[in-house]
């Protein structure tokens, strides 16, 4: 088994890790996590999100990386570039995932490595994302250096449909030059 490898995905490569971002966005569902989805979850609604994920690629408002081991995709993370002239500052980390079974790994400590790396080179200082409040993630969001600043009610339902609330994080990472 060779090691896993960090790889960002580009509109040219995308279709290598297409089946794969499907076979995550299904393994994240299916293990109650909130990422926009439903247990009900179906081929041609995963599809139909892999594609959206493809055209913001393409159009290069969203950067995407994947962790992969044998061409296995293990883990993903998005960049949500703002596009707004006055928030050309900030960007949106979105739907760290990594499978069940290759999580305490490193695997998202890495993808949030990449992500904070690729903001510094599009020059954008200040980095926001929310998850699920009580969840492992905040744990994990605190310990790489972003800070809570509180939670919204009510905000998502889990797969299952239990609505929970949302907690709000950010990091800044210095003035953009």
């Amino acid at each position: 088994m060779n090691a896993a490898q960090l790889r960002r995905v580009h509109a040219e490569s995308f279709a290598h890790y297409r089946q794969g971002l499907i076979d995550l966005l299904f393994d994240a569902v299916g293990h109650g996590a909130s990422v926009g989805f439903m247990a009900d979850l179906d081929e041609e609604q995963a599809r139909a999100y892999v594609n959206s994920v493809q055209a913001s690629v393409t159009d290069g408002s969203l950067l995407l990386w994947v962790v992969v081991q044998d061409e296995r995709v293990l883990a993903s993370v998005q960049l949500a570039l703002c596009q707004k002239p006055n928030g050309l500052n900030r960007a949106e980390v979105q739907k760290l995932q990594v499978r069940h079974d290759a999580r305490r790994r490193g695997l998202g400590q890495q993808l949030m490595h990449a992500v904070e790396q690729a903001a510094r080179q599009h020059k954008r200082g200040l980095l926001y994302l929310d998850t699920e409040a009580g969840s492992d993630a905040e744990a994990f969001y605190s310990a790489q250096g972003y800070t809570r600043v509180g939670e919204l009610p009510n905000y998502c339902q889990s797969p299952d449909g239990t609505y929970s609330p949302t907690a709000i994080y950010f990091k800044t990472l210095g003035q953009p030059v």
